[in-house]
């Protein structure tokens, strides 16, 4: 019984590790709704705030971040990774 326990716990435990070790991602396509003047700072993305720091990635591949832009945003552990202008039909409903 004892050894059946430490088993399950052992197995339970490991578990555990080995998810919480994973990295929260979230990638959306949204458009921009209003942002700072410059990069750093608060963005708005189809309702969502998003802190932009000086570590975010910003990518101009199809026209630059302006409000109205459609873009795909990245964030991992929630940290804002990148964010990168693509074609209006990738945000169109």
């Amino acid at each position: 019984m004892k050894r059946t326990l430490c088993l399950s716990l052992a197995t339970a435990l490991l578990a555990g590790m080995a998810f919480s070790t994973q990295a929260a991602e979230e990638e959306f396509y949204g458009v921009i709704e209003s942002r700072p003047q410059t990069a750093i700072g608060t963005w708005v993305v189809s309702g969502r705030k998003l802190d932009v720091t000086k570590k975010t990635e910003l990518e101009e591949k199809h026209g630059p971040l302006v409000v109205g832009a459609c873009v795909e945003v990245e964030i991992e552990d929630g940290l804002v990774e990148e964010i990168e202008t693509k074609k209006k039909e990738k945000c169109a409903k």
